[in-house]
Formats: structure tokens, sequence, C-alpha cells
């Protein structure tokens, strides 16, 4: 019983960690990414473990190659003075570093036909891995911009829809500020119509005697020749000269 809530409480787990996965899938690339540095800084020590060992292969065959060019010379120097016994120990030597030079220089071919795999190896591997989360981005960029354009989509078909039932509630508000319009126009040609200009014409017309009389004494004070006063633009022409009625004179 107790291992079939196990396998329960698995599933539901299981259910609620892919519903987290599909709700968020930049987490999950920026996990991979991350996943995908941790690894690669694991295989660089290793790679740089087995460059080590390669360094050393090196040296070693370094100096065995020294060791193979000292005890020739010395073992060819004793033979030309006879020296047999100490020609043949050099001899021997010689032999055996041969031998270790040999073995060497095999490791040290293999190791570095092994380092330049595993680097073309991690080089493939980590253009594989970038590739695919480069395709993973752009599929995520493509489908959130599919997603908003699915959403104005019905936003569009929902406005529309809306504002064709709504068309009846339109009409009533353009009824509405039609006739609050004419209202305020119809109120303002009567507000217009009752003005009393009588008034203004009559202040008019005192200010401009007031200010013909102070430019005639202005005039006066300095001995200027005042100017006819102006006539009023909406002023009425004087009325013409009567004729003398009688009986024309003769000659």
């Amino acid at each position: 019983m107790f291992s079939r809530i196990a396998n329960l409480f698995k599933g539901f787990l299981s259910l609620f960690i892919s519903g987290l996965e599909r709700q968020n899938p930049k987490a999950l690339i920026e996990a991979e990414k991350e996943n995908l540095r941790a690894q690669i800084a694991r295989f660089n020590e290793n790679l740089a473990n087995h460059a080590g060992f390669a360094e050393r292969l090196l040296r070693q065959v370094k100096n065995l190659e020294t060791q193979e060019r000292e005890y020739a010379a010395k073992a060819a120097a004793n033979l030309k003075v006879g020296n047999r016994n100490a020609a043949g120990q050099y001899a021997l030597q010689l032999k055996t570093v041969k031998e270790q030079l040999e073995e060497n220089r095999k490791q040290l071919e293999a190791a570095e036909a092994t380092y330049k795999k595993l680097v073309k190896s991690r080089d493939i591997s980590l253009r594989d891995a970038q590739d695919k989360i480069e395709k993973l981005k752009r599929m995520m960029t493509e489908t959130e911009m599919l997603e908003a354009q699915a959403e104005l989509q019905e936003m569009a078909t929902g406005m529309v829809t809306s504002i064709g039932g709504s068309g009846d509630t339109l009409n009533r508000v353009e009824e509405y500020l039609t006739e609050r319009r004419d209202k305020a126009a119809g109120r303002a040609r009567v507000a217009s119509s009752t003005i009393d200009t009588t008034k203004v014409e009559l202040l008019e017309a005192e200010q401009q005697a007031l200010a013909n009389a102070a430019l005639t004494e202005f005039a006066a004070a300095y001995g200027l020749e005042a100017p006819p006063p102006e006539k009023a633009a909406d002023a009425a022409p004087p009325p013409p000269a009567a004729k003398e009625m009688g009986p024309e004179k003769q000659g």
C-alpha cells in the first residue's frame, strides 16, 4: 500500500513539475545553458589533466633522447680506446634507453591523438548544444509572437462583436449629445439677441467726444491746428441743402 501511495505521489509530483516546465520554457533553457557550462568546465578540467600527462611524456622522451646520445657517444669513445667492458655497459644502457624511448614515443603519439580527438569531440558537442539552444530560443520567440498575434486577433474579434452589439448605445449617446449641442446653440442665440446695444453706443460716443475735447485743448495749448473730428463710420450723411422756393429771376 505504501509503495502505491509513493508511486501516486511521484506521479502527482511529476505532473506538477511538467506543468511548471511547460509554463516556463525560458527557465528550462537557462538551466540547460548553466548545465552546459558546468559540463564544459568539468570536461576542460579532465582535458587539462590529459594534456599534463602528454607533457610529462614529452619531457620523458626528450630526456631519453638526451641519454641516448650520451650513451652512444660514451660507448663509441670507449670502444675506440679498446675499453670493451665499459663500452659494453654503455651499449647495454643505450639499448634499455632506446626501448624506453620507443615505448614513450608510442604513448606520446597516442596521447596526442587522444587529446586532439577529445578537443574535436568537445567542440562538436558544444556547437551542437549551442545550435539546439539557439533553435529553442527561436522557437520560443516565434511561439510567443504567434501567441501574441492570436491573442490580438481574439481581442479584435471580441471588440468587433462588442462594438456591433453596442450600436444602440452609441446611437443614443450621439442623440443625447446632438440634443445638448442644439440647446446650447439656441441659448447662445437668445442671449445674443437680448443684449442692449444702446448703452454701449452711448458710452462709445461719450468717449469719442471726450477724446475730441482733449485733443482740441491740447492743440490750443501748443498752438497747433486741430484736425476736424472724425466721423463715425456708421454716421448718417448730412441732408442735402434745401433750394430756395420762388419764381426764377428773369434776366
